[in-house]
């Protein structure tokens, strides 16, 4: 076993460790923390995985912009509006049957992957291409044009809510 494998489970592990760590806090800054450490170690298995590019759209956008703003507005929420906010029994049983379909999901896609050999197909394709970067967007504005533009619009309807929304709460 390579050091670049061994790095890479170790960073895999701890990816999973804070994962499940941000979904299991009670204090919503102890869980946006261990976010940006998830975030940081999904971003040292991309260096690893050798895309660059990745890693730093990972840290800058999410790490930095994502966790920043979650934290932006975990402080402008008021304590005792958030203390309000309870989870009940159906939402638990809900929120198991998503895990474990999650879980489920990821199994079927390793075996996938594994059985397929579907890096070599990636990573010949990338040869031909170019770099990165480049085999980024070809395979983006290529082959997934559409769920990206859904991606766009359905950001854009959020963003236009939200404004709505804090347009409605500044009147009152």
């Amino acid at each position: 076993m390579s050091y670049t494998e061994i790095f890479f489970y170790i960073f895999a592990v701890l990816s999973i460790l804070f994962a499940l760590l941000t979904v299991t806090r009670r204090n919503a800054v102890h869980a946006a923390i261990c976010l940006l450490l998830t975030f940081f170690f999904i971003a040292c298995n991309y260096v690893l995985l050798e895309a660059e590019f990745l890693a730093a759209v990972q840290v800058l956008v999410y790490a930095g912009g994502v966790v920043g703003l979650m934290l932006y507005v975990i402080m402008l929420v008021r304590k005792d509006e958030a203390d309000e906010v309870r989870q009940s029994l159906g939402q638990r049983v809900i929120a198991v049957f998503i895990a474990i379909l999650f879980v489920l999901e990821i199994a079927f896609i390793s075996l996938l992957a594994y059985y397929g050999n579907y890096s070599g197909f990636l990573s010949s394709k990338m040869a031909q291409i170019g770099g990165n970067t480049e085999s980024i967007g070809a395979v983006l504005y290529t082959y997934f044009l559409l769920p990206f533009e859904v991606v766009s619009v359905l950001l854009l309807a959020a963003l236009v809510g939200a404004v709505v929304l804090a347009k409605n709460r500044i009147e009152r």
